[in-house]
């Protein structure tokens, strides 16, 4: 038994809410991947050098990314060799075997908040304008005050004009403290967030930051200052880094995610607005690029949309409809 038909037998029985956000959440990708797959499959009787050669071009459409795409089709060939497989569609079960394989990378994946032991967790969000940062602080908010947190949001990010009112507006929304400031210098608006969630005692401060890429030696500057700044008012703060990766970018996310990385700690990515691009294969190329976990994926507009990710969900979700190819072709 394949993986995907693991996941398939677990996530049947189940069919949760979340499960159901996936599968709806990833049709755009699913109906691109999944489509010309099947024609591939259709089109070959046998894996060969031809097969392998259009099979890369639709891994890469799907924005797995070159160096991602030719990794699996290395693991691919090895495959066919070692096992001797000559259908098309055994090897389709091989192919969704190693694009879990690719992402988990033998590592240990962690998907969930690293929470501070005692005190305040503060995250820091950082990305580009326009990938979303706000609104995903806002959904996040929205979360954890569901789980029973006491969340503080800091608009961190007092550049961007209308970041406060957007930051300020999602916090009446939800009903979640906030700290603002207009027109201050960031770093003193992020102390006085941090300090004012130690002294009442909030569980989780959600800071938010401009979203400049431009100018990198000031950037690492404001970045290197706000963590020293925090880092004095709660150790180990920031305990989490996020970056927000607009999905519909495709591999423009990954060229961000690495020069974040060059800048600063980032723990994880968010990946907003999986659910608007056919090319949903970027989860996967932004870990094997960068080695930065995805943890979190927009997908929907609802504020209950964005999710934790889930690695096994997410090949249920680009996967989901093959079984159903199959019965049609008996």
């Amino acid at each position: 038994m394949g993986l995907f038909d693991k996941f398939k037998n677990i996530f049947k029985k189940e069919e949760k809410e979340e499960v159901q956000i996936y599968d709806k959440g990833l049709s755009k990708t699913r109906n691109n991947f999944l489509d010309s797959l099947m024609k591939l499959n259709k089109k070959h009787n046998k894996v060969d050098d031809e097969y392998f050669e259009e099979l890369e071009e639709i891994l890469i459409m799907a924005d797995i990314g070159v160096n991602t795409v030719m990794d699996i089709i290395d693991k691919l060939k090895a495959r066919v060799k070692k096992e001797n497989i000559q259908s098309t569609d055994k090897l389709r079960e091989i192919i969704v075997d190693e694009m879990f394989i690719i992402y988990v990378n033998n590592d240990i994946i962690v998907n969930k908040i690293n929470y501070a032991e005692s005190g305040p967790t503060v995250i820091l969000f950082v990305g580009v304008n326009g990938a979303g940062k706000t609104t995903t602080i806002g959904k996040i908010a929205y979360k954890l005050k569901n789980e029973g947190k006491k969340v503080l949001m800091v608009a961190g990010d007092t550049f961007r004009a209308g970041a406060v009112d957007q930051l300020a507006e999602w916090a009446h929304n939800i009903d979640v403290d906030i700290v603002y400031r207009e027109n201050a210098d960031p770093v003193s608006v992020m102390y006085d967030g941090v300090s004012k969630a130690k002294n009442e005692n909030y569980d989780v401060v959600l800071i938010d930051t401009a979203g400049r890429l431009q100018n990198k030696v000031n950037l690492m500057k404001e970045l290197e200052k706000v963590n020293k700044v925090i880092g004095k008012l709660i150790e180990g703060a920031p305990h989490e880094t996020l970056l927000v990766v607009d999905a519909t970018t495709g591999q423009n996310g990954i060229s961000q995610a690495k020069s974040f990385k060059e800048i600063t700690n980032i723990t994880g990515v968010v990946l907003t607005k999986l659910d608007g691009t056919a090319k949903g294969g970027i989860v996967l190329a932004i870990k094997e690029s960068t080695g930065i976990p995805v943890k979190f994926v927009g997908l929907g507009e609802r504020k209950e949309d964005l999710r934790v990710f889930d690695i096994e969900k997410y090949i249920y979700g680009l996967f989901k409809g093959m079984e159903d190819d199959d019965e049609r072709t008996c």
